[in-house]
């Protein structure tokens, strides 16, 4: 890893583990709850403890100047629950118009399993080959998602994360397997740091008991979005978030620790 990757990739996360708080939302959603105020949402979860935030290109000018010195992560495909396919994610940037748009990482979203997965096996081969050329870590956000695969197996999991790394990323996203037993596998089907996804929110013990469910078994962190940016109180859940990845708290000592 060259010197400048190795840099940004610090600039995402803390002594090699991550809290990074997706918020690209908007343009598959449109401007649910926690996005209409994106400025507010990123300063509360950057106080909180996000290491970074990710959004779309065109929110970077709403991003900066409420990122508290976090790092920001530019996501590089996307599609909308209204069209004809929400799995078909299709290119909304380059690595280039992500360094334009201040970007410490890039980020793509690829459905294992799905219909559309050869096309995103091409975007993320050719957006890792892109990166690399300008020192910049890619977030390969690979899901096990399709039509004949559960999202939870472990075994689909293992395969999407390994996906990731065969092709040139450097941090991995996807679900969570329901517990750390089976996760471990997960963990272990790759040697990239493995974060989990959020989803949409279950309550906050079990989001935290998921995180350290995940930490339990050799995960690095979450990219977690609307578990904590539609929050009654994001910046005390991402506090709580952070306190599980980075000071190795329960999910009992997190609520307690962030007042949730």
């Amino acid at each position: 890893m060259n010197a400048g990757k190795a840099a940004r990739l610090e600039r995402v996360g803390t002594d090699g583990s991550y809290v990074i708080i997706p918020m690209d939302h908007g343009i598959t959603l449109g401007a649910v709850e926690g996005l209409k105020e994106i400025e507010s949402t990123i300063d509360a979860v950057t106080r909180g403890g996000a290491d970074a935030v990710l959004t779309q290109k065109g929110i970077a000018p709403r991003a900066h100047p409420n990122l508290n010195g976090s790092g920001y992560v530019v996501h590089l495909n996307g599609s909308t629950v209204i069209g004809p396919d929400e799995n078909d994610k299709r290119m909304t940037g380059s690595v280039e118009a992500a360094i334009r748009a201040g970007a410490d990482a890039v980020s793509l979203h690829l459905n294992v399993g799905s219909n559309h997965e050869r096309e995103q096996i091409e975007q993320l081969g050719r957006l890792t080959d892109e990166a690399d050329a300008y020192g910049i870590p890619v977030l390969a956000m690979t899901y096990a998602r399709g039509p004949d695969v559960q999202g939870d197996d472990p075994e689909a999991l293992g395969h999407a994360v390994r996906l990731g790394e065969e092709l040139g990323a450097d941090l991995i996203k996807t679900g969570y397997s329901g517990d750390a037993d089976s996760f471990e596998h997960v963990c272990e089907s790759t040697r990239l740091p493995v974060l989990i996804a959020g989803g949409s929110p279950d309550g906050d013990l079990e989001s935290l008991q998921a995180v350290r469910g995940a930490m339990d078994a050799g995960g690095a962190g979450v990219s977690m979005g609307r578990t904590v940016f539609q929050h009654d109180d994001p910046e005390a859940m991402a506090r709580a978030v952070s306190a599980v990845v980075h000071d190795d708290r329960s999910a009992a000592e997190a609520l307690e620790i962030a007042g949730l």
